[in-house]
C-alpha cells in the first residue's frame, strides 16, 4: 500500500519560493530548506528531486503566480499606449515598495546564475523573450491606433522598455530613493 504525503507539495513549493526569494539560490542550504517547508530531506527529494530541481520549479511558480501579469495587462482590449504606461509605472511602484527590497525572482536568478546554468538561462530567456514581445505588439497597436508617432519603432522601443524595467527591479533592489525610479520611469515614458 502506498503511503500518503504527510504534507501539502503546493504549500511546500510556495514555501521554497518564499526562501529562494529572500536568500537566493546559493545562500539557501537544503537544510534551511528541509526546516523552512517541514519536511524530510528523503520527502523534498522525492516529490521535488535535488535543490536546483527545486529552484526551477519554484522560478516556474513564480512566474505563473505574478499579478497581474505584464502579458496580460498588455493584451488587454482598448487602446494600447495606456496599458504600456501602467506597466512601467507598476513597475516603479513595485520596485520602490518595500516587497520590492526583494528583487523581482527572475532578475535575481540571472543575476546570481547566469551564464553558467543553462536552464535558468532558457526560462530567463523565455520570460524575457515574451514581455518583449507583448511589449512590442502592444506599442504596434498603439502606432497602428494612432497613439505612437508612425516614426517610432515598436521593437526598439519593446527592447529599450524591456531592459529599463529590469533595470529598475535590480535598481529597487538595491536602493532605497524611490525617486530615482519615478524619475526613471517618466524618462521612459516621455519617449513614447
Amino acid at each position: 500500500m502506498a503511503r500518503t504525503k504527510e504534507f501539502d507539495p503546493d504549500a511546500a513549493l510556495q514555501a521554497a519560493l518564499e526562501l529562494f526569494w529572500e536568500r537566493g539560490y546559493e545562500a539557501t542550504s537544503m537544510a534551511d530548506l528541509v526546516e523552512r517547508l517541514r519536511i524530510g530531506r528523503a520527502s523534498l527529494y522525492a516529490t521535488f528531486g535535488g535543490k536546483h530541481e527545486l529552484y526551477v520549479k519554484a522560478l516556474h511558480r513564480y512566474l505563473e503566480t505574478r499579478h497581474p501579469s505584464p502579458v496580460e495587462l498588455l493584451s488587454q482590449p482598448g487602446p494600447a499606449l495606456p496599458a504600456v504606461r501602467r506597466l512601467v509605472e507598476l513597475y516603479a511602484a513595485q520596485s520602490s515598495s518595500e516587497e520590492g527590497r526583494r528583487g523581482c525572482m527572475i532578475v535575481n536568478a540571472a543575476a546570481e546564475l547566469l551564464p553558467r546554468d543553462e536552464e535558468v538561462c532558457r526560462l530567463v530567456d523565455r520570460n524575457w523573450d515574451a514581455l518583449e514581445t507583448a511589449l512590442t505588439s502592444a506599442l504596434i497597436r498603439a502606432r497602428a491606433q494612432g497613439e505612437l508617432a508612425p516614426d517610432k519603432d515598436p521593437r526598439a522601443l519593446a527592447r529599450f522598455l524591456l531592459v529599463m524595467l529590469q533595470g529598475m527591479r535590480l535598481m529597487g533592489k538595491a536602493s532605497a530613493d524611490p525617486a530615482r525610479l519615478r524619475d526613471a520611469a517618466a524618462q521612459a515614458l516621455s519617449v513614447l
